[in-house]
């Protein structure tokens, strides 16, 4: 009992990250039906950023959180660059094939220009820890702080999240602008405000998932955000891509699996099971588990 409720533990700390990096993808393509794989990369950004910040915060009297908000900032000013930049204009005179070309295109511009910087270099950096060491028990298991501090973090940020795409004007402006955007406009929606607040929210939370991600594995390298984009891609999918209740369910299903999947059957073999259960929930339920089978606007 005592090693499924430590594993049932791992899936959440990891389900909380992914589910975090998926509402990044859940909420662009809900506005603007793009799939940012670039996104993953804002980890790496923030991650690089949490890195050298947290000593000048220290060095300067300032709790080790200032870093996070910098961070925050940072990524959401390179999410906001990207979408100024690179997507906006495709969107405008490109087709949608063009925009998914140009989003990889930013993921591998974004990593080979993190190597080109010197400070960074293609050497892995050694994060320092931001949480207390240690841990407490339950009902016979040892949580140690960073499995709570991730879990319970992540928890407050997606209902935060959705309450505000629920509660807040700018919320229902988004929510407006991913059911219909021409209508959108005839309300007086600015659609490219929004998008830009969309990707800001979204790029800003990346840099939470780095910072929950490398308080457990405190390497980072500019290749960070590949595979973790990835599999939060298939969270929000399995989850209902568009949806963020969907995103956040579909995180925790994808690190419940991979901490089971590695505990019982094989390390080796996670990630394949994890791609395995998208094939799953695609055969049975093409929309994701929350998703509603509709046809898509023309």
């Amino acid at each position: 009992m005592g090693e499924f409720l430590q594993t049932l533990f791992v899936g959440l700390r990891l389900g909380s990250v992914y589910a975090l990096i998926a509402l990044g993808y859940t909420m662009v393509y809900g506005i603007i039906r793009l799939i940012n794989f670039a996104h993953g990369d804002f980890i790496m950004v923030g991650g690089y950023t949490l890195f050298f910040t947290v000593p000048l915060m220290t060095a300067a009297g300032l709790p080790a959180w200032a870093a996070v908000v910098i961070a925050m900032a940072v990524c959401a000013l390179v999410g906001v660059g990207v979408e100024l930049v690179a997507y906006r204009p495709v969107r405008k005179k490109g087709t949608n094939m063009t925009a998914l070309i140009t989003a990889i295109a930013m993921s591998l511009f974004l990593e080979n220009l993190a190597q080109a910087i010197p400070a960074i270099g293609p050497n892995p950096k050694i994060a320092s820890s931001f949480f207390a060491t240690g841990g407490i028990r339950i009902a016979g298991v040892t949580l140690d702080y960073v499995t709570i501090y991730t879990i319970v973090i992540s928890a407050v940020v997606m209902l935060l999240l959705y309450a505000f795409t629920q509660k807040t004007r700018m919320g229902r402006a988004m929510r407006c602008v991913s059911e219909d955007k021409s209508a959108a406009i005839l309300m007086g929606i600015s659609v490219n405000k929004t998008v830009l607040v969309t990707f800001a929210i979204g790029s800003g939370l990346a840099a939470v998932a780095a910072l929950m991600y490398i308080a457990q594995y405190p390497s980072i390298y500019t290749t960070l955000g590949s595979l973790l984009g990835l599999k939060a891609f298939v969270a929000a999918v399995v989850g209902g891509i568009g949806i963020v209740p969907g995103a956040m369910l579909g995180g925790i299903v994808i690190g419940v699996v991979e901490s089971f999947s590695m505990a019982y059957i094989s390390s080796s073999l996670s990630d394949t099971f994890v791609f395995l259960i998208l094939i799953l929930v695609l055969l049975v339920k093409p929309a994701g588990i929350l998703g509603k089978n509709v046809g898509e606007k023309v």
